[in-house]
């Protein structure tokens, strides 16, 4: 009688234990996939601004372009579809999604660029061309004052 009383101790424990490493395993996935889907929000905005260099001359050049349209740089036509910033609160981060394309002699369209540019690592993904480059610095909301071509 005497071991069987220990064996049901050891069979008590055994279950208790189990049972507080269930709830503690569901407490942590709980908490991990609450921590893992706090994102940054980002503000969505109407114009990108950039900066184009022309190797030839040594010339840069900043300019503001509204999503969506064509703004002509030399030889290159940048169009940015998207353009984020951080909300106020975050740390500053901007980003676009921008397509960049070659007039070439034969007067022929040529996609040279498509993806996302980020303003705090320009040289990242800036479009490298043999005599320009071209690279996101800012987005804006709206602007009085748009330089366009």
């Amino acid at each position: 009688m005497h071991g069987s009383l220990r064996n049901n101790r050891y069979i008590f424990f055994f279950v208790i234990s189990r049972y507080f490493f269930y709830i503690y395993l569901v407490g942590g996935i709980v908490i991990l996939s609450t921590v893992g889907c706090v994102q940054a929000e980002r503000v969505s905005n109407e114009i990108g601004i950039f900066s184009g260099l022309d190797k030839i001359t040594g010339r840069v050049t900043s300019f503001e372009v509204y999503i969506g349209q064509v703004y002509q740089y030399g030889a290159l036509q940048i169009i940015p579809r998207v353009c984020y910033t951080s909300s106020e609160n975050e740390p500053a981060r901007t980003t676009g999604f921008v397509e960049v394309n070659e007039m070439t002699l034969e007067r022929k369209i040529r996609r040279i660029f498509t993806g996302w540019m980020f303003a705090d690592s320009p040289g990242l993904n800036a479009v490298e061309h043999p005599i320009y480059d071209v690279w996101l610095k800012d987005c804006k909301k709206s602007s009085h004052t748009l330089t366009s071509q």
